[in-house]
């Protein structure tokens, strides 16, 4: 029988992911909701917004759907899966509980403590004259400010100095910057080292890690301007050895399907922690209980494996038995944005050169929508352009190469992605 699969998102992760489950010979059809121009040429977009659980479970029975694959952090806090599952429908993603290692930074922080996983010290506050009183009363110093809940991936503020950090706390509790996402805070104490993303494909029972990916996080070059979802990943990591891949399975991996296990709400789904490398070993800066954007872009071209078999074995907590096998080739991906974002930006403008990109080459859409057959920008991060080589260098100069052969209005992108391991 031919799975009938759903995913929800419109971003360039849900386009990376129904283009690989397209591959599958056990898929029939990928169905996306709300999806993009990118998605409706791999599969099917249904009209349904993310946080519109009722619709989607309603979709979901009238497409007579029979495996969910959650790649975006939405769906799965507001009870999704459990609905689903519910439904009789097989599902790849946490249930409300286990979500909660994302869904609330707070609630994060808690399970760290209690089950001995490295991060960075914090306090947790959901009060803004209590929050502020404890910045004032530490020694100078930089500090993260973090929206407790959901916020696309920009409510963590790092905040060079005390007076950055009280504005940051007013603009997330007073101001409400985040809705109610900011209501309740984590201040953390900065970490030292550098970052990696690690991903894992989860079944309750075991974790089974990914190649590792470097995103660039902020708008501009160098790692200047805002934070946004990400400019742009390359994978395989520089400087993510074996002893290193081992110590974070140990600290950082293995504890979340123990404790979640142990706990109540066993995890199944794709665990992407956030890492700090210090001096004193991997720590955590923060779990998301979904696969990264634009990691995904990067890796879905490198996995050998089908993915349909591997997250259906794993929703059914039989990981074990299949072999997750990865390309030795490296990818880089560059995302292309309007000019603004992630401030303010326009949209509706005709985007031209997609059919001069290199064969090989994928240009995975997320800010895209058709009109009048014409593919338009309509969000944020446009596209992501992914091409793959021998080599990070090799991978990165196909990938510019193509980027700039794309075209729209106030086209923006980052010229550095992937630059530091290519050299």
């Amino acid at each position: 029988m031919s799975a009938r699969v759903l995913l929800v998102g419109n971003g360039g992760r849900e386009h990376a992911i129904a283009w690989k489950l397209a591959q599958s010979p056990a898929v029939g059809e990928v169905f996306i909701a709300p999806g993009n121009a990118g998605t409706a040429q791999v599969g099917t977009n249904v009209p349904v917004q993310p946080k519109d659980i009722d619709g989607i479970v309603k979709a979901a029975r009238d497409l007579r759907i029979d495996f969910y694959l959650a790649s975006m952090d939405d769906p799965q806090p507001l009870g999704l899966v459990d609905r689903l599952q519910a439904a009789g429908i097989l599902c790849y993603g946490p249930t409300a509980a286990a979500a909660r290692i994302e869904a609330s930074k707070a609630w994060a922080k808690d399970f760290m403590a209690r089950n001995h996983i490295p991060t960075a010290v914090s306090r947790t506050f959901g009060d803004h004259s209590e929050a502020a009183a404890w910045v004032e009363s530490l020694p100078e110093q930089r500090l993260w400010v973090k929206a407790s809940g959901l916020a696309a991936g920009k409510g963590a503020i790092g905040c060079e100095t005390r007076s950055i950090a009280l504005r940051a706390l007013r603009s997330m509790m007073v101001d409400g910057e985040f809705g109610d996402s900011g209501k309740i805070v984590v201040i953390e104490q900065d970490m030292q080292g550098w970052e990696t993303s690690a991903h894992a494909f989860c079944d309750g029972k075991i974790a089974v890690l990914w190649p590792f990916a470097t995103d660039y996080k902020r708008a501009l070059d160098g790692d200047e301007g805002l934070n946004t979802g990400g400019m742009g990943a390359y994978a395989p990591s520089k400087g993510v050895d074996d002893g290193l891949i081992a110590e974070i399975q140990a600290l950082v991996v293995d504890p979340v399907m123990r404790g979640m296990a142990a706990e109540g709400h066993p995890y199944n789904g794709t665990l992407y922690p956030g890492i700090m490398v210090t001096g004193d070993g991997p720590r955590i800066v923060e779990y998301n209980a979904r696969s990264g954007d634009p990691e995904t872009q990067v890796h879905m071209p490198r996995l050998e494996s089908d993915i349909y078999e591997v997250t259906a074995a794993a929703a059914r907590g039989e990981l074990a038995s299949v072999d997750v096998k990865w390309s030795s080739s490296a990818a880089a991906g560059v995302v292309m944005a309007p000019g603004g974002y992630p401030g303010r930006y326009e949209t509706g403008h005709p985007i031209s050169g997609l059919e001069s990109v290199d064969a090989d080459v994928m240009v995975f859409h997320a800010g895209t929508r058709l009109e009048g057959g014409r593919v338009v920008t309509s969000g944020g991060r446009t596209l992501t352009v992914v091409a793959l080589g021998k080599t990070v260098r090799e991978a990165r100069e196909r990938a510019y190469e193509n980027v700039r052969r794309i075209h729209f209005k106030d086209a923006h992108y980052r010229t550095d992605i992937a630059l530091e391991a290519a050299e």
